[in-house]
């Protein structure tokens, strides 16, 4: 047993002695050994570190080795954003000295640096052109095809940006010479691949005149390479010079290609022309190109397995394009043609021992596959071909042997396009139910994996089509259904694709709207329910639990839900395992999404709450997290109550918390939960309104009562009877006796409050967290003016500004001394008014 790396003494004889313990892992040990370098080869790969990063990059084009020029190429874009005039001026004249000698790798990563600097635009076009253009265009026929190609693609991208005075000079111009039979087969095929993206770029005049007839002379080149590659380019050549040349021009040279001796000059007419469908007319497609599909096709299982691969991919969109021209016997026949390419392979003897099969037969074999793959592909096509009413007549029996073919890659095609083929169906998809069964079934997990993609839409067509579409009798017809899901997850719950089962568990939210609810009840929900519990993937358990709340939404049976709420809220939020809590915590986040906020509030809140308590740190800093989602649920003042246990197991974290982490959490919380605006139940504030507007109509009615039985002779004779308005004296004497009784009512209840909270203050004087409430605005109004009085809990923050500044001063007042503080909060808002009183003093003592 060997020490873990961090103990290991990486000494030479240690080393090595290790190393000889390893003599059967020889592909670890040479290249470790080979990578050594002597102290002559550390020399010479050594840079000074004061040297500028271009100075650096010219260092190491001119004495590096390979490897470090390699490096300075690829520093090109980063040295052309810092300063682009220094880099032009002296780095990329060395780097094109550099490239004439270079490798392959050093040739790869200049093509990718040039084009990384065309993306990045760190240069004008013009800029550009002038200094990289020819250094492309120089090694475009490189005698490696890798660099060739590098080279060529970042001229194609190029292509698209210059102008075309440019174009025309530094291209077009060169490539009449280049695209000559004198020049190199390799010179030809770039010719090719640049005129087709050339085409787009000018008039159709300078088309027809200067690239149609270099076409033309690539199309009938000598070599098949070159004749194949500019068939291919027929097609954005079609795009660019308009249906009118493409009839006259394009056309002609495809029907020439169609009988080409060369096989793969065929296949790229064949797919040239599939491709091209579209721009040709109804005469065109019925007289011309129907003969040489259908000669074509004939011919195809006589030639190699290449081009029946491509015809089998292309097949569908061939009979899409030629849809609505054939004859009921041509009809037929390319139907049949498709038919037997969905069964191409499968008649040879199963069973066999591959040893023994010669390689160009498995080879063979091979390609078969990846027919009917394609065939599984093209199915939803050919089956619009036929029409789904003929579905059954038609192609029910070849759906039937794509679905239980012996090959993976079949199986999952045509899973792939299950969901497509059921919309097709629509009232038909009755159809195929038992070929879901059999998918669902399936012994791959990737096929399962591709059926569940759509299922949910799968089994919605599948419960309204057909006759039985009461939700009563959803799926009556389809009675394995069930069984198969069931089996479904199993098998993917016991295997290591997690992310299938994950996937699989999200996508049976959907079954409320296909079975009915006993059967989630009794088959799905307590099967979610053990998920939760037991399974060890994190997002497996929250998959399966945000299913479980679906089911239990949509489950209407009262003494069904309440069980599963018991058992969420004693075996998850009550359990024993603390992991069994945190998912608790997960299952009410999802029951805030999906459910009512009443819904929450009436089973979940308190129990979710109850978790400030627990002893584990990490339940107690996930439900902080929560806690701004809990209060986002609750209704002003219909859930005051509620708001003061949310607010009362705060201030009990800010009290007790010891984790510091947690702490930190619970600070941010509280900053958070100051800043959320609270719901408002409109009916509710409706009905105290208006008794409180009752009970104001009726203090006024006796206020105006007790001012009627008052006679003149009851007033002071010392009233001055000058001020104006009536009844003056009488308002100042009721006035002063309200204030009084208010001031003591008002002290009454602060000395009520305090005796009542006054265990809160030694907390914070206890704790220096509790301190925390009183200097900062935000959580002194959570924890300290919210729980004044009632009403505080659920009065909007905006709606006064007076006790945000009162509690962000001092902290919370001591039984001793807080009856006076009230009453001078309360008559700090009238201090306006002593003025007016000493006038009226002054006035009395002067008449």
């Amino acid at each position: 047993m060997h020490p873990p790396p961090a103990a290991m003494d990486f000494g030479q004889s240690s080393l090595f002695g290790y190393m000889d313990e390893l003599q059967e892992l020889t592909f670890i040990e040479r290249p470790v050994r080979r990578s050594l370098k002597t102290a002559e080869e550390i020399e010479r790969l050594t840079v000074d570190e004061d040297l500028s990063d271009i100075e650096r990059a010219l260092y190491l084009l001119s004495a590096g080795q390979d490897i470090q020029g390699t490096s300075a190429i690829a520093s090109l874009p980063f040295l052309m954003r810092q300063s682009p005039a220094e880099t032009l001026r002296t780095v990329l004249p060395k780097v094109r000295e550099v490239l004439q000698a270079a490798g392959a790798e050093m040739q790869l990563t200049a093509a990718l640096a040039f084009l990384t600097i065309l993306q990045e635009e760190s240069v004008s076009v013009h800029t550009y052109a002038h200094s990289f253009l020819h250094v492309i265009l120089l090694h475009l026929e490189h005698r490696d095809t890798g660099v060739s190609n590098a080279w060529l693609e970042t001229l194609l991208s190029v292509i698209e940006v210059l102008p075309k005075e440019t174009l025309r000079h530094e291209i077009l111009n060169p490539l009449v010479s280049k695209a000559q039979l004198s020049q190199t087969v390799q010179s030809r095929l770039v010719s090719c691949k640049i005129l087709g993206k050339l085409t787009n770029k000018f008039d159709a005049h300078t088309i027809k005149r200067e690239i149609l007839p270099l076409v033309k002379s690539l199309c009938q080149d000598v070599e098949y390479e070159v004749r194949s590659c500019m068939c291919r380019q027929l097609e954005n050549i079609a795009q660019g010079i308009g249906a009118e040349l493409t009839k006259s021009v394009v056309l002609p040279e495809l029907i020439e290609l169609f009988r080409d001796e060369g096989s793969s000059v065929r296949l790229a007419a064949f797919e040239t022309l599939v491709n091209l469908l579209d721009n040709f007319d109804t005469d065109d497609r019925s007289q011309t190109i129907l003969p040489l599909v259908k000669s074509f096709c004939e011919k195809s299982f006589k030639a190699d397995e290449s081009i029946l691969t491509s015809l089998s991919f292309h097949l569908g969109k061939l009979c899409h394009g030629l849809y609505g021209i054939f004859t009921p016997d041509q009809h037929l026949r390319f139907l049949e043609f498709y038919k037997k390419l969905c069964t191409l392979g499968l008649q040879q003897e199963n069973g066999h021992n591959e040893s023994q099969i010669p390689p160009q037969i498995l080879a063979q074999e091979k390609k078969y596959i990846t027919v009917r793959k394609n065939c599984a592909y093209n199915f939803p096509a050919m089956t619009v071909f036929v029409d789904p009413k003929n579905f059954h007549m038609e192609l029910y029996s070849t759906f039937f042997c794509l679905c239980h073919d012996p090959e993976v890659p079949v199986r999952y095609t045509i899973a792939i396009c299950f969901h497509e083929v059921s919309k097709l169906l629509d009232s038909g998809v009755y159809l195929i139910h038992k070929e879901l069964i059999t998918l669902l079934q399936d012994e791959s997990l990737e096929v399962l994996d591709a059926l569940i993609d759509h299922l949910p839409e799968t089994l919605e067509l599948m419960s309204a089509g057909g006759e039985s579409t009461t939700q009563e009798n959803k799926l009556s017809s389809l009675p394995d259904l069930i069984p198969a899901l069931t089996a479904a997850e199993q098998r993917a719950a016991t295997s290591l694709k997690w992310r299938t089962h994950e996937k699989l568990l999200q996508r049976y939210a959907c079954l409320p709207h296909v079975i009915s609810s006993d059967q989630i009840y009794y088959r799905f929900l307590q099967r979610m329910f053990t998920i939760v519990m037991t399974n060890n993937v994190l997002p497996v358990q929250k998959a399966a639990s945000r299913t479980l709340c679906i089911f239990l939404r949509y489950n209407r049976k009262q003494d069904q839900r309440h069980e599963v709420i018991q058992k969420l809220i004693e075996q998850l939020g009550q359990g024993k395992s603390y992991w069994n809590r945190l998912r608790f915590l997960d299952t009410c986040e999802f029951i805030i999404e999906i459910f009512s906020r009443s819904f929450f509030c009436k089973y979940f809140f308190l129990p979710a709450i109850e978790l400030t308590h627990d002893p584990v740190a990490n339940v107690r800093m996930k439900l902080c997290y929560l806690l701004p989602k809990v209060k986002s649920t609750l209704k002003i003042p219909a859930d005051k109550h509620l708001l003061q246990q949310l607010e009362m197991c705060v201030r009990k974290l800010l009290c007790q918390e010891k984790d510091k982490d947690v702490l930190a959490i619970v600070k941010r919380t509280v900053l958070e939960l100051d800043r959320m605006e609270m719901s408002l139940d409109a009916e509710q504030l409706e009905k105290e309104k208006q008794q409180n507007d009752g009970r104001s109509m009726s203090e006024k009615t006796l206020e105006k009562k007790r001012r009627e039985m008052k006679t003149p002779a009851a007033l002071p004779k010392n009233t001055p009877t000058a001020v104006p308005g009536p009844s003056s004296g009488t308002p100042s004497t009721s006035k002063e006796v309200r204030k009084s009784k208010l001031i003591r009512s008002q002290s009454f209840n602060s000395q009520a409050f305090h005796s009542k909270y006054g265990n809160l203050d030694k907390c914070a004087s206890k704790n220096p967290t509790m301190a925390y409430t009183s200097s900062a605005s935000g959580l002194a109004k959570t924890s300290a003016m919210i729980s004044l009085t009632d009403d505080s809990f659920w009065t909007p923050r905006n709606a006064s500004s007076a006790p945000a500044t009162f509690a962000s001063s001092a902290p919370l007042p001591s039984t001793s001394r807080g009856t006076a503080n009230p009453v001078d909060i309360k008559s700090a808002g009238s201090k306006d008014m002593q003025p007016r009183k000493a006038a009226l003093k002054s006035r009395k003592s002067n008449p």
